[in-house]
């Protein structure tokens, strides 16, 4: 019976629409068990009002994706393990470390009463979450080759209309708002240390990926000709 359960859950993860949702599941869930577990109570109401937000958010978001087959495609590959050059591989690794402590400190801040947000912050942070979920569908609108992984699918081009005409990698724009309102919106301001340390982690991986694109993918040094902005316009 084990051996046939296995069999289906490898038949089904060959779906890219069944593997999306099952990270989406497994993620959530393991968000959960670290926020209440670190906080040492269920009684926490910020790490409740994220997952409804982040939930409905991120319910919404994959139920777009999953009618574009290009960008679902490229969506199921994330991670260290899935980048294709070892430079992408080292720079996603070291991220993912300051953007665990993001989930781990808000809620142990919490427990122990190191900071104080107030309330009308953690629902302006639960409220900029929407605002980065809106952004990222943004570009998944504007751009099938949004993919989780730093590569060259095939048939790809440069994308230069929508939020591409302002700044050059507006997924990370959106991945920067969505880091510095996480820790307010569960409640930490100690949790904006890692916070810093994730959009810099960032700022890295962009600066690798431009450099990429530019050497592999043709049109792209003139896009950055006309498009100045790496990730906050008029400002970087």
């Amino acid at each position: 019976m084990l051996l046939q359960w296995a069999q289906r859950y490898h038949q089904a993860m060959k779906s890219p629409e069944t593997k999306l949702w099952f990270m989406l599941v497994v993620g959530f869930v393991v968000i959960g068990l670290i926020l209440f577990l670190a906080a040492g109570t269920v009684e926490y109401w910020q790490g409740w009002a994220y997952l409804g937000v982040g939930i409905v958010s991120m319910v919404l978001l994959t139920l777009y994706t999953v009618k574009d087959p290009v960008l679902l495609e490229g969506r199921t590959r994330a991670g260290p393990l899935a980048e294709q050059r070892t430079a992408q591989k080292i720079i996603v690794l070291c991220s993912m470390i300051p953007l665990v402590a993001t989930f781990i400190l808000p809620p142990l801040d919490s427990r122990f009463r190191w900071s104080h947000v107030p309330s009308w912050l953690s629902i302006a942070g639960d409220l900029l979450i929407l605002v980065s979920m809106w952004m990222v569908y943004r570009v998944y609108r504007e751009n099938s080759f949004g993919a989780a992984t730093v590569g060259i699918a095939r048939d790809q081009k440069v994308i230069s209309t929508g939020p591409y005409a302002i700044v050059r990698n507006p997924m990370y724009s959106s991945a920067a708002v969505y880091i510095t309102a996480l820790p307010l919106a569960l409640g930490s301001y100690w949790g904006l240390i890692a916070s810093v340390l994730t959009i810099l982690g960032l700022v890295w991986r962009l600066f690798d990926e431009e450099e990429f694109l530019a050497q592999n993918l043709s049109g792209y040094k003139d896009y950055c000709a006309r498009v100045r902005w790496h990730l906050i316009p008029a400002i970087f």
